[in-house]
């Protein structure tokens, strides 16, 4: 007996709590009128009408829309067939179906039988239902594949990789059912999607409810997997339910692709958001606060804000008739463990259309999602003084570019108008002054601080480096006046996390320009691989900083790029007949471009529809040298498939190898 069922239920309430779709007690298969003879007791965990838990389906000659009913549609000696329609406010989860009939002294229904156990969820097909899609093509992307692809790297080096969402996959479905179990959900909450995908928000981490993934973001995986390991979502929600405990580890398109599995398998449409330049804005202040000491250089005790490189969310689309007409459609929903949402760590469902507009009010937290987009990056310098001041403002780095995968391919869609208009329309202003009168702060005065940093401007590019190779860093300072000026500018870079969070310096440099009237010089620095190997991290994310003070003028101009280094990639190969129910022999290859032996190597294989989840690990691989592992699979899905590899190890991880397939149906004998 679980621990909930033993609690003694008195005062208030006499029933236990509807909040577990697995432990409900079975119905008796007589349920006597009248008089309860004594011994029978009905108190328990019993399913009831009036919360969608006890569903009676009338037989009806005709079926009305938006009602439950059974129609027989077919009579044959003794037996019946019937076509029976829910209801598409029905509650999602699995239910225990019985055949009841009414006699003058009760009720005599079937006994439980587990093959007749039926599962409700949410029909986008359904143009009653909360969820409903009217697009047949995003239907088949949003609620159907199986398969997706995530973008990462940094906006001007777009990585992508493939995931396994695998909502079809064998106890799955239960897994997620259980998911909400684990939350104590109430049943009768679990057919309004704005609940569900909030529930889901909150249990796909485990920060603070024993959710399905603990977050790493320290580059240390002891007792774990690191999150560039995993191909996809099977094997972490399994894991999940077998276990009864949190996985370790996830990072944000972790939880994004746990959560779009979720959303998918109960039947709402769902995709991952990538957004680039992603501000974590503690306070929701629309404001990314940078400190500089005096000489340009950053104040990291000051500088809490932090601008992730790109972070990925989820959009889930429904209805929402607790907000004004309009703001139905996509949702923005994060599971990503970051601000505390009414005393959990969740985010959304925010409406996308009122983020765009500044409609910040809505629930649930609009403003958290709004300032991600849209927030300033603003460079202070702190005064030995204790004074501060505002040096620049750069309205155009945050929220660069936002994107989803397209429809029906594995490239790229822009969706970044969906959530902001463009910087300096008059509609962006308009709903930037929406979101302030709605409560979101800033409280530095910013205006005009750009208009007098035109005498000189500067830039500079990073050229797309490989892991283990040097490469160079360009600095341009253009003078647009007719004044002579020096400059000293100051070069910082270091190793970063994802988050934009800083692990070591790892370069730093300064150097004197002098600019001519009208003029441009060009400053190239040469980064070494020796100076960044020794201390890089999965990500292979290299961060630049540089600054420059204008002495004639005491301006101050600053600038930040990052470059994620180019990973070499694993080589999958297939041959043998690529039919269902055929065996086929996959093989993943990876070899060692680097001056190091790489040590404790875990490559993972995955494929829905082809092979389950699976890991091979190998002690070491030298330098230069190269490992195969073969296996044989047999598909059990036909149509346009994925193979999917990763592999980690102690000192490379994000590396990664994918390939498409096409298997046959088995022929016809």
């Amino acid at each position: 007996m679980s621990e909930t069922s033993r609690i003694a239920f008195g005062g208030r309430r006499a029933v236990p709590p509807n909040n577990s779709n697995a432990a409900e007690d079975d119905l008796p298969t007589l349920e006597l009128q009248g008089v309860v003879p004594r011994g029978v007791n009905l108190q328990g965990r019993y399913p009831q009408e009036n919360k969608g838990t006890y569903i009676p389906v009338p037989i009806v000659s005709e079926l009305q829309s938006g009602k439950w009913g059974a129609k027989i549609v077919m009579r044959e000696d003794r037996s019946v067939r019937l076509s029976v329609q829910s209801s598409p406010e029905c509650i999602v989860g699995k239910f225990r179906m019985y055949v009841a009939v009414w006699t003058p002294y009760g009720i005599i229904r079937t006994s439980r039988n587990p093959e007749t156990d039926t599962y409700i969820l949410f029909n986008p097909w359904c143009e009653d239902d909360a969820v409903y899609l009217d697009n047949e093509k995003e239907r088949e992307e949003y609620v159907l594949n199986d398969i997706g692809v995530i973008f990462y790297g940094e906006v001007n080096d777009i990585k992508t990789r493939s995931w396994s969402y695998g909502q079809f996959e064998d106890g799955i479905l239960d897994t997620c059912l259980y998911v909400m179990d684990r939350a104590q959900m109430d049943l009768s909450g679990r057919g309004n999607p704005i609940k569900v995908s909030r529930v889901g928000s909150a249990m796909v981490n485990a920060k603070d409810d024993e959710g399905v993934l603990v977050g790493s973001w320290d580059n240390i995986y002891a007792y774990g997997v690191p999150p560039s390991a995993w191909t996809g979502s099977v094997d972490i929600l399994l894991e999940y339910q077998s276990s009864e405990n949190p996985v370790r580890y996830g990072q944000c398109w972790v939880f994004a692709g746990v959560f779009n599995t979720f959303l998918r398998c109960l039947g709402i449409p769902a995709r991952i958001v990538t957004n680039y330049f992603s501000a974590h804005d503690n306070d929701a202040n629309l404001q990314m606060d940078i400190f500089l000491e005096e000489d340009g250089n950053v104040n990291s005790k000051l500088t809490k804000d932090s601008v992730w490189n790109y972070h990925c969310w989820n959009e889930a689309w429904m209805t929402r008739p607790d907000l004004p007409v309009g703001f139905g459609g996509w949702q923005a929903v994060d599971s990503t463990p970051q601000e505390n949402s009414d005393g959990m760590y969740r985010c959304g469902p925010a409406s996308v259309q009122a983020i765009k507009h500044g409609h910040v009010c809505f629930q649930f937290d609009a403003p958290f999602v709004f300032a991600e987009v849209n927030s300033d990056l603003i460079y202070i310098t702190a005064k030995k003084d204790g004074t501060h001041v505002v040096e620049n403002v750069d309205a155009t780095h945050i929220g660069k570019l936002i994107v989803t995968k397209q429809i029906g391919g594995d490239g790229m869609m822009d969706i970044t108008d969906t959530y902001k208009f463009q910087e300096g329309q008059e509609e962006e202003r308009l709903a930037l002054e929406t979101a302030l009168m709605y409560g979101a702060k800033k409280p530095l005065n910013t205006e005009g601080v750009m208009k007098s940093r035109s005498k000189v401007d500067m830039d500079f590019e990073v050229e797309n480096a490989v892991l283990g190779k040097d490469l160079k860093l360009t600095i341009t300072f253009r003078n647009n006046s007719h004044n002579h000026y020096t400059i000293t500018a100051y070069l910082s870079a270091n190793i970063t996390f994802y988050t934009g969070v800083s692990k070591a310096e790892f370069k730093k440099e300064t150097f004197d320009v002098t600019l001519e009237p009208l003029s441009f010089k060009k400053e190239a620095v040469l980064i070494q691989a020796g100076e960044y190997m020794g201390q890089l991290l999965e990500q292979a994310s290299l961060h630049f900083f540089v600054t420059a003070r204008i002495n004639e003028t005491s301006d101050v101009l600053a600038k930040q790029k990052s470059t994620v280094l180019t990973i070499p990639k694993l080589i999958i190969k297939v041959r043998g007949a690529q039919v269902v129910g055929s065996d086929m022999i996959v093989t993943v290859e990876f070899t060692n471009p680097l001056k190091e032996t790489l040590r404790n190597v875990w490559i993972h294989l995955d494929g829905p529809g082809i092979t389950r989840p699976m890991r091979k690990m190998f002690r070491e691989i030298r330098p230069n040298s190269t490992v195969q592992w073969e296996e044989v699979c047999r598909p059990w899905v036909s149509g346009p498939r994925k193979l999917i590899a990763s592999m980690s190890s102690d000192s490379l991880r994000h590396v990664y190898g994918e390939l498409d397939v096409q298997i046959q149906r088995r022929p016809s004998m």
